[in-house]
């Protein structure tokens, strides 16, 4: 790559908000399927075991990693992600098991990842997207800092999706095949073994392909009248949930429902939020954030995700995300990523 004389702009990565612990034990009981007593991991990456005040357990996604490297290596009898996804329940929020258990057809129970990102991870990005006679259960987890993510959460999250799919259909296979975008791991040949169908890497994105018509194949579990209660009670028990949303995230949030924002001044987005723009500019710099990395961060991630997922040629791209012009995009996302948006878009397909 042609090195300019100026120094190129670095974005500066806004640091990942803690996300609620709710399934911490999830991990205990993980742990010790795999033969290993979790409680020193915890302590010594500064995880509050506290099951009495369990909603209030908030955790750093980057130190959740490092727990999830240490188990992987603490393990000796199975691949620990895997595991984790397999002992995965509802144990804070029961009546979403019971809303799963009851519903009518997969399609409905699908309602449940709504609920996901609030209670469990809101870096979990699940979308169902149908195509032909296929469906595509599309899953992504979105690192924080727009880094590539190891694969370690995928598979856990994989292996959660098909438990619920396996209790829901009474231990029938559905997916034809699964996914991946990353490059087969070390240990690719135990996905086969542990999911039972074939798995395919290096592919457009993390998947479950299973047919379609299974959406709305009524489920032998179905009850009516207990999945309305289950719901109207999982409602209930989110609006009594403390919010985790941050100022960062109330950010992104005015950024995703107003793309066109992108491309303004700090001025716009505080109205948006209900605060004076020296206030925005100071509780910002109190959390050693900056506006003008957090727009380029969230720019950035939204245009990795429109380049990925949208037919939209890149002219569009660019007006969606604020920039002048396709020029001045390239140039910014070059900045970011070290490659053209188009030479992005080629080696993701």
């Amino acid at each position: 790559m042609k090195l300019l004389h100026t120094a190129p702009m670095t974005v500066q990565a806004p640091r990942a908000e803690p996300i609620p612990f709710l399934t911490l034990p999830n991990w205990v009981k993980a742990a010790a399927a795999c033969g290993f007593n979790i409680e020193p991991i915890f302590r010594a990456h500064g995880i509050p075991s506290d099951l009495v005040h369990l909603e209030s357990v908030n955790v750093d996604p980057l130190t959740l990693e490092k727990v999830m490297e240490a188990c992987i290596a603490s393990s000796r009898k199975q691949h620990f992600p895997f595991v984790l996804g397999e002992r995965f329940a509802f144990d804070y929020v029961p009546d979403i098991e019971t809303f799963l258990a009851t519903s009518p057809t997969l399609r409905e129970a699908m309602r449940v990842f709504e609920w996901v990102r609030t209670l469990i991870n809101p870096m979990i990005d699940v979308r169902l997207e149908e195509r032909g006679r296929n469906a595509h259960l599309v899953m992504d987890i979105r690192a924080p800092d727009s880094r590539p993510t190891k694969p370690y959460f995928i598979e856990a999250l994989f292996a959660a999706v098909q438990k619920f799919f396996r209790t829901l259909t009474q231990g029938h296979d559905n997916a034809q095949k699964l996914t991946f975008r990353y490059a087969a791991p070390p240990y690719a040949a135990e996905y086969e073994r542990f999911f039972g169908v074939p798995a395919e890497f290096g592919r457009r994105e993390n998947a479950a392909v299973f047919e379609r018509r299974l959406l709305d194949a009524r489920l032998d579990g179905a009850f009516p009248s207990l999945h309305k209660q289950a719901e109207y009670l999982v409602e209930k028990r989110l609006q009594k949930l403390p919010k985790k949303l941050g100022l960062v995230a109330a950010i992104e949030n005015v950024f995703a429902a107003h793309p066109e924002l992108l491309g303004q001044g700090i001025e716009q987005v505080s109205r948006r939020i209900g605060l004076e723009p020296r206030t925005l500019q100071r509780r910002l710099r109190d959390q050693r954030q900056s506006f003008a990395d957090l727009q380029a961060h969230v720019r950035y991630r939204m245009a990795m995700q429109l380049l990925e997922t949208s037919g939209e040629d890149i002219e569009r791209i660019s007006e969606r995300l604020g920039f002048s012009d396709r020029r001045s995009f390239t140039r910014a996302f070059q900045r970011w990523n070290g490659m053209t948006p188009s030479e992005f878009r080629t080696r993701r397909r």
